[in-house]
Formats: structure tokens, sequence, C-alpha cells
């Protein structure tokens, strides 16, 4: 097995090109969704937001935020707002600002040391 998919769900540090294709699954997912309408089809809904799920864990990896946007989208009328994209850029941004790990595992907070006075 490859090494770097031992854990397919795990954090991935974040790129450029992994927001942009987190953002487009879920545009493309919300807008489908929106065309659908409020009642949608024979459980199409659904299976737009499993693949929505699994999408984005495995660009972004897996995040708390997801289960919640997931749980929501079965409520009727609830799923015509734009869930996944809001979860996406809160996931990002909760990522971004959150410490990350050297590849020596010592936690940083940043660029530099902070200086508090």
């Amino acid at each position: 097995m490859f090494r770097g998919m031992a854990n397919p769900f795990r954090a991935r540090p974040l790129s450029r090109v992994r927001i942009s294709l987190a953002f487009a699954v879920a545009l493309v997912v919300d807008t489908m969704q929106i065309g659908l309408g409020p009642l949608g089809w024979a459980f199409a809904d659904e299976a737009l937001d499993v693949i929505a799920m699994i999408a984005t864990s495995l660009v972004l990896g897996f995040h708390p935020l997801l289960l919640p946007t997931f749980v929501v989208e079965f409520i009727p009328l609830v799923d015509m707002l734009p869930t996944w994209t809001g979860c996406v850029g809160a996931v990002v941004l909760l990522r971004k600002r959150s410490p990350t790990e050297t590849p020596a595992g010592k936690v940083s907070d940043g660029p530099g040391p902070v200086i508090d006075i």
C-alpha cells in the first residue's frame, strides 16, 4: 500500500489546487441541489450529499464540520441553501488558523516567534 494512502481522510496540507477543487465540488453539488428543487428527485439529493462528503474529505481531509453539514442536508428546504460551499469555506478558514506541524513533529503557530508585550 502507498504510504500516503494509509489514511485517505487525514488532514491534508492546504494548497490552492486543493482549496479550488474543494470549492468546485461544493459549488457544483449546491448548484445541482438547487436546480433539483425543494423536493428533489428520488434520492438524487442524498446521493449528491454522499458524493460531496467523500470528495471533500478526500481533497481536504476529514473535518468534524462535515458531519453536521451532511445531516442538515437531509432536512427539506434546508438543502436549497449552499451548505456545502459554506462548510468548505469554514473548514479552509479553520485549517488556515490552526497551528501546523513541522516535519520534525513540532507544532508551529506561524512563520516565526511571536512577542506579546
